[in-house]
């Protein structure tokens, strides 16, 4: 098994005709993952090496059976795009898109909450199940199919965790980039829910950074609900007060939302926090050496 997204998913890619979402939507059709649809307002009837392109994500959903969406939208029209495709009936929305302003992206989550649609993102790498299925922007290559649940904030460090859980033989099962802005459509709790459903995954993996609560919240969550092992990395240690680093959402306020404060939180949990991916990989080993 796996969450979120397998061999069975379908997907449509919004933006499918610009130069990101045909590169990416591509790489994940040569993946294995089928791309059934794009849409791209104007170009209907179209296709990209032979997917077709539709007006709507309604045409393409009822056409073709998609049941997730995948945005390469530019910011300004991205919000449109996750309306449309919340009211289209997919189950799932991934948005790679960044620079969305927050008070958009509060309506939006709102809205697919109350509609009972997941997302993943804004601002995030997007999704793989190793060996089944990839949606985004992944580098395949890099992962092993397996029991580790990888979660992160941060793209980048998704890659180099997962490089190094690969090097040591440690497959994924699932590795979910939620996004480092400070309003995204999954929290950590969300796919810590679903890692400790699923029973292909035996120990997570959580990389958060700093800014905001998310972090805490999560340790409290795992303290009563999670009963898998879990492993946590922290990026930013010297990062200073009141300096954005990176992603919108990695600040430091005051004296809260501190790298320091949140591996405090986790470890009073009893949760393993590794100083460096490489450490993190070696306390993940561990892990699994003990189940």
């Amino acid at each position: 098994m796996a969450i979120l997204i397998d061999k069975g998913t379908k997907l449509v890619v919004q933006g499918l005709t610009g130069r990101e979402g045909s590169f990416h939507a591509l790489r994940n059709r040569a993946y294995g993952t089928q791309v059934v649809a794009g849409v791209t307002p104007g170009k209907s009837g179209q296709d990209v090496e032979g997917i077709p392109i539709f007006d709507t994500m309604r045409d393409a959903v009822e056409s073709t059976g998609a049941d997730v969406s995948l945005i390469f939208v530019p910011p300004r029209f991205a919000a449109d795009a996750m309306y449309e495709a919340i009211d289209s009936g997919v189950r799932l929305i991934v948005t790679i898109t960044e620079g969305i302003p927050a008070h958009e992206m509060l309506k939006v989550y709102n809205y697919l909450r109350a509609k009972g649609v997941a997302m993943i993102g804004p601002n995030c790498p997007g999704i793989i199940s190793p060996g089944k299925a990839n949606v985004g922007i992944m580098p395949p290559q890099i992962f092993l199919p397996g029991g580790v649940g990888l979660v992160s904030r941060s793209g980048t460090l998704t890659y180099q965790i997962a490089n190094e859980l690969t090097q040591k033989g440690l497959g994924q099962s699932t590795a979910v980039g939620i996004g480092g802005d400070p309003i995204v459509g999954s929290s950590f709790i969300d796919i810590l829910a679903r890692f400790q459903a699923d029973p292909e995954t035996k120990v997570i993996a959580m990389v958060g950074e700093i800014g905001g609560n998310e972090e805490e919240q999560a340790a409290e969550f795992i303290t009563r609900e999670v009963t898998k092992p879990v492993v946590a990395y922290i990026a930013g240690f010297t990062a200073p007060p009141g300096k954005q680093m990176g992603h919108a959402g990695a600040i430091i306020s005051g004296t809260s939302g501190t790298a320091g404060a949140k591996k405090e939180a986790l470890e009073a949990v009893g949760i393993r926090v590794g100083v460096n991916p490489t450490q993190v990989a070696a306390l993940v080993q561990e892990a699994v050496a003990e189940l």
